[in-house]
């Protein structure tokens, strides 16, 4: 796994990338977000982990830049600033994850790991349909059918809908919801999952005698047909 680490402290940045090589990774580092604007969008890479506070270019700056140029590796952002506001915007800009300081090492590898799994989940869903049942995504032409008849999602409806179906048969808990959809950690938009939810039903399963969307009590959400 090739990382693109960015961080101005020295002390933290060896010490990040040391702990990162002992755990195999590839990394190779910058102290400066014009240097890592140009090594981001020039090369290939795996995971960016980027500081907030860098000289040149910040790392919020650098998560517009990249996802403006249709860039999709996940992104980690670092910071000593944990305001919920400040996540928000970090995430609204782009990051898959935020990380406030100091952190244990321990729980960035993790971090890392969660992204893996969800981007290799992601990879088999761009070049494989999801299928539930009698309902078939097709995530490349945005195309949703249940008995062989068209669905028209809109694009939060579209994300839940995978979200689910990417863990069949298995709990989707408002958190991972809330992280894919709405790309937030924050519990404000509890009642929202549950209206889109009422949403995907109406269409999905309204007309259906076996009904796929379940509510777990207490835990969140599962689609199935079993």
């Amino acid at each position: 796994m090739k990382i693109l680490l960015v961080e101005d402290n020295k002390r933290l940045r060896e010490s990040l990338s040391k702990g990162l090589e002992e755990e195999g990774f590839l990394v190779e580092t910058q102290e400066d977000g014009f240097a890592a604007r140009d090594l981001a969008v020039n090369q290939d890479w795996d995971l960016f982990i980027f500081d907030v506070m860098l000289p040149g270019l910040t790392g919020i700056e650098l998560c517009e830049l990249i996802r403006y140029k249709k860039i999709i590796t996940p992104i980690i952002i670092l910071s000593a600033l944990g305001e919920a506001d400040d996540k928000i915007k970090a995430l609204d800009k782009g990051a898959d994850d935020y990380l406030v300081k100091p952190f244990h090492f321990k729980e960035l590898i993790s971090r890392i790991n969660a992204l893996n799994r969800r981007t290799n989940r992601y990879q088999n869903l761009i070049t494989e349909n999801l299928q539930c049942g009698n309902l078939t995504m097709n995530y490349k032409a945005h195309k949703v059918e249940r008995n062989g008849k068209t669905i028209d999602l809109s694009q939060k409806e579209f994300l839940l809908l995978k979200t689910l179906l990417e863990y069949k048969n298995e709990v989707v808990t408002r958190q991972i919801i809330l992280q894919n959809v709405w790309k937030t950690h924050q519990d404000t938009y509890t009642n929202v999952i549950d209206v889109y939810i009422s949403y995907l039903r109406n269409k999905i399963d309204l007309d259906n005698e076996n009904k796929l969307i379940h509510t777990i009590k207490g835990r969140g959400y599962m689609i199935s047909d079993q």
